[in-house]
């Protein structure tokens, strides 16, 4: 049909700690939510699949977005644009970007990782 029904899961070290609402009907998703989790000192790298939602099979993963422990250390004080999203399968062509905004946060109970998922496209 030309559009998509995304939603955004959110993985940690291959663990899903988040799933966004899906946005229906759309090809240019716009979120809205915001979420702040605890990241475990000795964490690898946070993961962002865009999903395609399906009433009537499987959802269809349309790519990812991966921020590792190396890629913050480089970014020290955040790092905000658009990435474009990698294949999960190698068989699959991918399209798309997404516009993130990423913060590391000090604060009295440790260290915080703040990644909001602004659009994508």
């Amino acid at each position: 049909t030309g559009s998509s029904d995304p939603y955004c899961i959110v993985k940690i070290d291959n663990e899903a700690i988040v799933r966004t609402a899906t946005v229906w009907k759309t090809l240019s998703p716009f979120w809205g939510e915001e979420y702040e989790v605890h990241l475990q000192p000795t964490f690898h790298s946070v993961s962002i699949y865009v999903m395609d939602e399906d009433a009537l099979s499987r959802d269809d993963v349309i790519g990812k977005v991966c921020i590792t422990r190396a890629m913050l250390a480089e970014h020290p004080k955040g790092y905000s644009g658009w990435v474009s999203l990698s294949e999960v399968d190698p068989n699959e062509e991918v399209q798309g970007e997404i516009h993130l905004r990423v913060e590391l946060l000090e604060g009295e109970g440790g260290r915080r990782l703040r990644c909001t998922v602004l659009e994508a496209r």
